[in-house]
């Protein structure tokens, strides 16, 4: 039976029971706020939104560094020294996370990195899938690996709906921020993940459950997609907003779904996204 041990950023909102399921290894990227970095994982998205409510300044993220990498691969590499590593990363156009990883392999064969050109709840079904994939065949070798997770890379799908535009806009990484416009009540853009690239492609107007039903009802008539999982986001509190959440799940089942996951956005994505964001990732179909 092969080895391996996915490694991923905190980025990909991999929950803590996940990782521990699967032994995924979850690299903190950072978040800077009142005036010093934090490791992403180490406070809560309340806590952030507070913060900026205390003192009018907006949080700002960063990828890890080529340390950061080193010592997750050696630590990796001194613990199990026969296992290969497969770093799926955050999109590399995003941030430097990617670049600094390779970095950090230079000289050990046993690293392989794939950029997932994804991000958040995306970047988590990529990462869980190719768990999964392993699970299920325990001899597979590293090329077929590697095919697997660059196949789902392929066929991701995510979009979301930022929670405030400020957010968005501070960010730095809305690709095509002039298609926003001047921020206009209860105006919602969809923000689509396009080859790794954050894109707004269609503005909403009204209240989040109007906003959030219209991009289900799109997102899953674009295109046939997988009915094995769809994952819905959310950013606040312990679980989506009750109403929110039936209408969409109905929404979900009538289009086949079989497993509805609910995600959390950890500190990073919610840093672009703000309170209130819905967002839904599923793949599409194997052509």
């Amino acid at each position: 039976m092969a080895d391996y041990v996915l490694v991923t950023e905190s980025g990909s909102d991999v929950s803590k029971e996940v990782a521990e399921r699967y032994g995924i290894v979850v690299v903190p990227m950072h978040v800077n706020f009142e005036g010093a970095e934090h490791d992403d994982g180490t406070f809560t998205t309340e806590e952030l939104y507070a913060s900026y409510r205390r003192t009018g300044k907006l949080p700002h993220t960063s990828g890890c560094s080529p340390q950061d990498f080193s010592d997750v691969f050696d630590r990796i590499h001194a613990e199990r020294p026969e296992a290969h590593i497969f770093y799926l990363a955050y999109s590399a156009v995003t941030t430097v996370s990617f670049a600094s990883a390779q970095c950090a392999a230079e000289n050990r064969g046993y690293v392989t990195s794939v950029d997932t050109k994804s991000v958040s709840s995306g970047l988590q079904m990529v990462v869980t899938n190719t768990a999964l994939f392993l699970e299920a065949h325990p001899d597979a070798t590293a090329d077929e690996v590697r095919a697997f997770a660059e196949d789902q890379v392929r066929r991701i799908r995510m979009a979301f709906i930022p929670g405030d535009l400020d957010y968005l806009r501070a960010g730095g990484r809305l690709s095509n921020v002039a298609f926003l416009g001047p921020t206009l009540l209860r105006i919602k853009p969809t923000v689509e993940i396009i080859d790794g690239r954050l894109i707004a492609t269609k503005k909403h107007r009204g209240t989040m459950l109007k906003c959030a039903v219209a991009l289900t009802e799109d997102f899953l008539a674009a295109e046939p997609m997988d009915g094995s999982r769809v994952n819905f986001i959310y950013s606040v509190g312990d679980g989506p907003d009750p109403i929110l959440q039936k209408v969409v799940e109905k929404i979900a089942r009538r289009h086949g779904f079989e497993q509805i996951d609910w995600v959390k956005t950890g500190c990073v994505i919610a840093s672009h996204a703000g309170p209130g964001s819905f967002g839904i990732v599923a793949c599409a179909r194997q052509v």
